[in-house]
């Protein structure tokens, strides 16, 4: 039986995951100040401090005279996806907050980045058991809602058949079915326009999403709620998808008037 990609460690190390996650930041949207990188961490000034300032010396970070820190020479992004991921972020980040009040679980936004899923933002909900932030986090889009919703169910047939040989010849091809057990998921996400995932990804976690679609009609990002599964109620999924899709919607309006 395939075991999920990823499992939280036993003894997870805040520290580690702060500088992990700052770089991610920096990574994604391009810049950031210790200020905001503290607010984003939920970590003093200080502590944010400190964590860029090892991130510098590690060639992950640098400084310009400004005292603004961005991207590294290790960290290699193109400047037009960061460009798109801090604009999806922030108009975003409000709808997220409103899908996480209302449903009271955790809200994500994910864009593709080649045959993975990048986590942008994550918005954690108030419950004393919940999924913790994901923001930063890749995985393989085969794994996630949105990786189906995104990647698969919009490529052509050829190209389809091309991700699924890549994936099969590689290291991890695990939970990738067979191609026309994929065909037959795929058509069935175009029809309902959302994707379960039931520990796909990790253990114990189940993500409903939908997509997020510019005004060409391109899918540019996937919008999620992930729980615990023992909280999934089969019965609850259509209201949801409605709370879900009706972010969805509000978001597209929103990155229109930027355009």
């Amino acid at each position: 039986m395939d075991k999920p990609l990823k499992t939280p460690p036993p003894y997870p190390i805040a520290s580690v995951d702060h500088a992990l996650r700052a770089a991610a930041i920096l990574q994604m949207e391009g810049t950031a100040t210790v200020a905001q990188i503290a607010d984003r961490l939920g970590v003093a000034r200080s502590t944010a401090h400190r964590i860029l300032s090892m991130l510098v010396y590690r060639d992950f970070a640098v400084r310009d005279d400004s005292r603004v820190y961005r991207a590294g020479p290790v960290l290699e992004l193109a400047a037009h996806s960061r460009s798109l991921a801090s604009r999806l972020r922030a108009a975003a980040l409000p709808h997220l907050q409103h899908v996480a009040d209302r449903l009271d679980e955790t809200t994500n936004l994910i864009v593709r980045t080649g045959d993975t899923t990048r986590v942008i933002a994550s918005v954690e909900c108030r419950q004393t058991l919940r999924v913790g932030s994901r923001e930063g986090m890749v995985f393989p889009a085969h794994r996630t809602t949105a990786g189906l919703l995104l990647l698969l169910a919009e490529l052509p047939d050829e190209e389809l058949e091309e991700f699924h040989s890549r994936v099969q010849a590689g290291d991890r091809p695990g939970g990738l079915p067979g191609l026309p057990q994929l065909r037959a998921e795929l058509a069935r996400l175009r029809r309902t326009g959302f994707a379960v995932n039931q520990e796909r990804s990790e253990r114990g976690l189940v993500a409903v999403g939908v997509l997020v679609r510019d005004q060409d009609g391109t899918a540019v990002a996937g919008l999620s709620v992930s729980l615990p599964g023992a909280r999934y109620d089969p019965h609850r999924l259509r209201p949801t998808v409605a709370t879900l899709e009706a972010a969805a919607r509000a978001l597209e309006r929103d990155l229109a008037t930027q355009s």
